[in-house]
């Protein structure tokens, strides 16, 4: 746009309404701006001015002219159509885009060269460093794992935080920017922030050396009495009520509110944290804690629910807190639960009661962990048979609350998986060794200074080999469906799978892309995302390549003996029999919920039948329960699924 200069009379207006400039020769202005619209105003070095034509209507509908009215610039752009009033110190070096609107903030400035937050070391997991992860505007939960975990590969290190500070480079300026279509409003300090379009601060503390990635589509919203330095807040999240973050990284669609504490973690796509405290965590997709008692400490997490009181412990008062410990996705604590880091806990599991003898059970997934006097007790398996499992595996693709476009972190929202069901059959050896050389008639067993029941032992070998033969069902029939060739086109996917915080992958695919950024075949974090996405994009390519080897190993079969069509209906009548018991396990847990123990306050002023219809209105009944009729009707579905395909092979 070509700007002009005040006119001698434009300048007069100006002064009497209050306006000022140290060099009236320094300001542009648009060609049609109407100078009654810019009342006690001060102006310093270089500064432009958009035109005023449009109002604002705010909430209870009144209106606001657009305009500059008690406010003090130096060195700043104003777009078209901006409403800046009651600014009480001044903003300074900052270029402000169209339909922007800034009321009653104290300060907001850019001092010298900033990144913005990109470039920013957050030190996880350890807070006494050596796991640093730097945060830039386009970071995945792939990209922060491989800076955290492989530190025994320096030289990957060393070009992911090359890739961290191209990124930081293209960022940096001594100017900000507050994006078009932006709201602040009730806001104190403000010191090199950017703001992407749309973004909406209303009511926050101090914000300083941070990135608010806002969209368009997806914008973000800090609230009332938010304080942050040092962190990037990526688009769809949502920052609340007393929140204050420092070093900390936020990915899409987050929600932290109602007065939570992070330093130096980072959150990756649909975290929501609540009341709560955390401290030098990897908070992966999907980590959730909404109560004032829980601290999150030292760990790593995904797909995970935090209950009120979950603690863990990173400092044995020896080194310093320089432990750490993992939670591996979908893993929950119950209320009051304790861990004592070093541990990892399996996939899917759950943790009651408090633990310190350092317990690893990343081989024995969808498993409880029990405290009974001061002893870690294990039930493995179990946790496949629970309703709360499953409901939590279909609600997370319901909730990802992402813009569709733009998502930067690969998710895989499988339950069972190669990553998982590789697990499950090293559990299964795990638990037969036992069984072996304790004996069959053994009333309790060890596994790593936890104590398993005989009972609990034969259930979770019981549980392990009916999810393996479902999944190796499922990968049949889904095969089935594409192609009649079973005979896998590569042999990518063979071997062990990872789960990169959301993504899950052969090992050797992503060995394969840390070697070409190694050797600099990646160019930049850009191409190294595409690759992250591709892989992604392959996963059931690879994970019919895995499922294939682990049938022919399973089953004890030769490739020859799945060309024969009696062996594939085999595999498909125990794929029946196994979805069929599972389900109906589901079934029975689901029912419980409607027992008379939990009638328990209902119908406080009647009797038992009072009781019972009172909890129908409330709860309705088991029967037309959506859960309870979902999984009768995947029972009829899976049935008639294998029956279809038992008849073609027949």
């Amino acid at each position: 746009m070509e700007y002009r200069k005040l006119t001698p009379e434009e300048i007069a207006q100006l002064e009497i309404q209050g306006c000022s400039a140290e060099d009236w020769s320094l300001i542009d202005v648009h060609p049609e701006l109407n100078v009654k619209y810019l009342r006690h105003v001060r102006l310093s070095g270089r500064c432009a001015l958009g035109k005023f034509e449009k109002s604002f209507t705010l909430p209870g509908g009144i209106h606001k002219h657009t305009g500059l009215f008690h406010a003090t610039l130096h060195n700043t752009t104003v777009g078209d159509d901006c409403c800046i009033e009651n600014i009480k110190n001044y903003i300074a070096n900052y270029d402000i885009e169209h339909d922007t609107f800034i009321e009653n903030v104290d300060i907001i400035m850019v001092d010298g060269e900033t990144s913005f937050g990109n470039g920013v070391e957050v030190s996880v997991l350890n807070e006494t460093g050596g796991r640093e992860v730097t945060i830039h505007a386009r970071l995945t939960a792939q990209d922060a794992y491989m800076q955290a975990m492989y530190r025994h590969r320096p030289h990957l290190i060393s070009r992911l935080k090359h890739f961290a500070a191209d990124v930081a480079a293209r960022h940096t300026s001594a100017r900000g920017r507050i994006g078009h279509h932006s709201t602040l409003v009730d806001t104190g300090y403000v010191k090199n922030i950017y703001l992407g379009p749309c973004s909406k601060i209303e009511g926050a503390g101090r914000l300083k050396n941070g990135s608010l990635l806002s969209r368009e589509e997806s914008p973000v919203h800090i609230g009332y009495g938010v304080m942050a330095e040092d962190f990037i807040i990526q688009d769809g999240s949502s920052v609340e009520d007393g929140t204050m973050l420092t070093r900390v990284y936020v990915g899409q669609a987050c929600t932290l509110g109602h007065g939570y504490s992070a330093s130096d973690s980072l959150f990756f796509c649909n975290c929501q944290e609540e009341n709560g405290e955390a401290c030098a965590i990897f908070a992966g997709p999907f980590t959730v804690t909404h109560h004032k008692s829980t601290l999150l400490i030292a760990g790593m997490f995904s797909f995970m629910n935090a209950g009120s009181g979950s603690n863990q412990s990173n400092h044995m008062y020896k080194l310093g807190p320089i432990h750490q410990g993992a939670m591996e996705r979908g893993a929950k604590t119950a209320s009051d639960s304790y861990i004592l880091w070093p541990a990892r806990i399996g996939a899917f599991s759950l943790v009651m009661g408090r633990h310190s003898s350092n317990p690893d059970t990343s081989c024995l997934p969808f498993s409880y962990l029990i405290e009974k006097q001061g002893e870690t007790w294990l039930a493995p398996a179990v946790n496949l048979r629970s309703v709360g499992t499953i409901r939590d595996a279909q609600k997370w693709p319901k909730r990802d609350r992402r813009h569709p476009e733009g998502r930067l972190d690969p998710v895989n929202f499988n339950l069972l998986s190669p990553y998982t069901i590789d697990k499950m059959v090293q559990g299964l050896d795990i638990l037969e060794r036992l069984k072996a050389l304790s004996g069959a008639t053994s009333d309790t067993y060890t596994y790593q200074s936890a104590k398993i029941t005989h009972a609990s032992l034969e259930r979770g070998i019981h549980l392990y080999r009916m999810a393996i033969r479902k999944f190796l069902g499922n990968s049949l029939i889904s095969r089935l469906e594409k192609t009649r060739s079973l005979r896998p086109e590569s042999t990518l996917g063979e071997g062990d799978w990872l789960d990169l915080s959301g993504l899950i992958a052969p090992h050797s695919v992503i060995r394969q892309l840390m070697n070409d950024i190694e050797a600099g075949l990646v160019a930049d974090n850009a191409e190294m995302n595409r690759r992250l996405h591709d892989i992604h994009s392959h996963y059931y390519d690879y994970e019919w390549a895995w499922a294939y080897r682990l049938m022919l190993s399973f089953y004890g079969l030769t490739e020859s003996d799945l060309e024969q069509n009696g062996t594939l209906i085999t595999i498909i009548r125990e794929w029946q029999e196994a979805v069929t018991a599972i389900d109906q396990m589901l079934y029975r847990d689901a029912r419980k919920e409607f027992s008379l123990s939990t009638k328990t306050g209902f119908g406080f002023d009647g009797n038992r039948r009072t009781a019972e219809a009172d909890f129908e209105q409330v709860r309705g009944q088991f029967e037309s329960n959506p859960f309870v009729t979902a999984v009768q009707e995947h029972i009829a579905a899976k049935t008639a699924l294998g029956d279809k395909w038992i008849e073609r092979l027949s």
